[in-house]
């Protein structure tokens, strides 16, 4: 893609995502959603490929019928009370045709079905931006009216995001789609406890942004894109298959990595609640999602492929040192000493 072209659309979605972050008015925020659906369908598209433009088709649908939901519902907001203000959001419809807006905009279950098979189709760049960069302003409307929202809707999705993204990736071989169901098993954490304490949710969202952007980084270094081409990468950059074991197993929240950091203080508040049922439910169905971390993990560590050739030693890759992808290895494998300043 031309340099130019490329650098407008960055700056366009950067742009689309700042215009939502700080307004406080309903047509502005919708205004830069739309804005950053429009930047990034350029991006998906260019590829030249029938799967690429598939997923720029479906992802396009979806968003532009969660945008319209979501004007919708501003307006219909604004036909009750009188004003556009996204903090004033008090009948009962509107808020519930805004949360599954939100839902669908974010992937949420039971809205989620865009997401697995639109990430297949794109390269794993654009990949990284649909499940990262793309989630902040969706997911900064959503804190931002959580106290006005139903609280009963947001934890049936969460319930319903995490089954289902645990289980979805069970038979999945291919990376972005194992990817796009580590998402939504993410967001359903996000979206339970974002009615109780938003701040809980923002902490999730940061590390979750952190964990899949190294997870991503190193895929792309690796050019793997399934998990037959996973199991022989150790061969190339052992010290990036060591890296990504280790990312692996903080998606799957294993302690004391810091993926274990907001699954354990979500508990916590859960339970603060009196919601055990709630919470038990929660980290029976976070096990689904450890079991196919397990299995990369095992995949990419334990296993070697069958050698057909007479060299004892196979090619390594280049050096290309970046710091980025080590300090997000790092912050996203060794946050939880600052546990404590958290808490208190």
């Amino acid at each position: 893609m031309n340099p130019y072209a490329l650098s407008m659309l960055m700056s366009s979605l950067a742009m689309g995502t700042i215009i939502t972050l700080s307004s406080s008015h309903w047509f502005l925020a919708w205004m830069g959603l739309e804005i950053n659906t429009l930047a990034i369908i350029p991006l998906m598209t260019k590829m030249h490929h029938p799967r690429a433009t598939e997923s720029a088709t479906k992802y396009f649908l979806t968003q532009a019928m969660a945008s319209a939901l979501l004007l919708f519902s501003a307006a219909m907001n604004a036909w009750v009370t009188g004003e556009w203000t996204i903090m004033n959001m008090n009948s009962y419809t509107p808020t519930t045709i805004l949360t599954i807006a939100l839902a669908i905009k974010l992937g949420i279950a039971p809205f989620h079905l865009w997401l697995p098979d639109v990430l297949q189709g794109l390269d794993m760049m654009t990949c990284l931006i649909l499940s990262t960069w793309q989630k902040l302003a969706p997911m900064a409307l959503l804190i931002l009216t959580s106290h006005q929202l139903n609280a009963n809707l947001l934890t049936l999705m969460a319930l319903a995001s995490a089954i289902i993204g645990g289980w979805g990736a069970l038979n999945q071989t291919q990376m972005r789609k194992i990817m796009a169901y580590s998402s939504i098993a993410h967001l359903s954490w996000m979206t339970l406890v974002v009615s109780f304490a938003p701040g809980l949710a923002l902490l999730n969202l940061t590390i979750y942004l952190m964990m899949t952007s190294s997870m991503f980084m190193m895929l792309m270094t690796l050019n793997a894109t399934n998990m037959n081409k996973l199991s022989i990468s150790w061969l190339k950059t052992p010290t990036l298959a060591a890296s990504m074991m280790a990312g692996l197993l903080s998606l799957g929240g294993l302690p004391p990595l810091s993926g274990f950091l907001p699954k354990w203080l979500i508990l916590q508040e859960m339970t603060k609640h009196h919601l055990g049922v709630l919470s038990t439910v929660m980290a029976l169905s976070a096990l689904l999602s450890l079991f196919f971390y397990l299995r990369l993990s095992y995949m990419i560590s334990m296993t070697s492929p069958p050698n057909i050739s007479n060299a004892n030693l196979a090619w390594r890759k280049k050096n290309n040192p970046s710091l980025i992808n080590p300090i997000l290895v790092v912050l996203s494998t060794m946050l939880m000493p600052i546990t404590p300043m958290l808490l208190m």
